[in-house]
């Protein structure tokens, strides 16, 4: 069955989803709008979607200190009730949070946070990169836009795998927990302080240790 226009549009003002992942959900349905809807909520996308546009006010500061002081974190995490803030699940989500930073060394929160300035001098490094690979103009500048992508995903904390599964980004992990919780969720802002970080001294492989961390949790 044909998908039109109208009716991915009609599918997100349903669901308030983006209208590429409309589209797919429609083209998964054969075009049946209940289907889709189905298949979206499945995802958590169309409820965490809907949330989007509430005010997430509350929330909790959490800290992490990686195992002899060389790292440390803070991180704010907003939801909409102290009810939720003061839960469990969404703590340990917080606490993911913190421990998502100490691992991965993020600088943004979301990959709109890059400074325009950052990202047209790091394009024009990645140009630059390619053409001295070999490539022609026209295909180095198809090169940077899927270099740009690792940038992002390196750090831009919502779009880093997550640590304790690399299956999924941080973004989707937040998204799952949105449709399991039912309130909207963002990671607002954080810090990470990293020991004699700026002073010129003997390398230590900080990430090594963070990592065995990381693993020592999962088990």
């Amino acid at each position: 069955m044909a998908i039109t226009a109208s009716d991915v549009n009609a599918l997100r003002q349903k669901t308030g989803v983006g209208m590429m992942d409309c589209k797919k959900a429609l083209t998964e349905a054969n075009g049946d709008m209940d289907k889709a809807i189905e298949i979206l909520r499945e995802k958590g996308m169309a409820s965490a979607a809907k949330k989007a546009g509430r005010i997430a006010a509350e929330g909790v500061v959490d800290s992490y200190i990686h195992m002899g002081g060389k790292v440390g974190v803070l991180v704010e995490v907003n939801c909409e009730t102290d009810f939720v803030a003061r839960g469990d699940q969404f703590k340990a989500l917080v606490h993911d949070m913190a421990l998502q930073i100490a691992a991965s060394k993020p600088l943004y929160v979301t990959k709109e946070e890059v400074p325009q300035e950052v990202l047209d001098k790091e394009k024009e490094i990645l140009k630059i990169q390619a053409m001295n690979e070999g490539k022609p103009e026209a295909i180095a500048e198809k090169m940077v836009q899927g270099r740009i992508k690792k940038y992002y995903e390196e750090f831009c904390l919502l779009e880093q795998p997550f640590v304790k599964d690399s299956s999924k980004t941080v973004g989707q992990l937040i998204t799952e927990a949105i449709a399991a919780i039912g309130e909207k969720i963002t990671v607002r802002r954080f810090t990470r302080y990293e020991m004699g970080e700026g002073i010129e001294k003997k390398k230590e492989d900080l990430q090594a240790e963070v990592d065995k961390q990381v693993a020592k949790m999962k088990e």
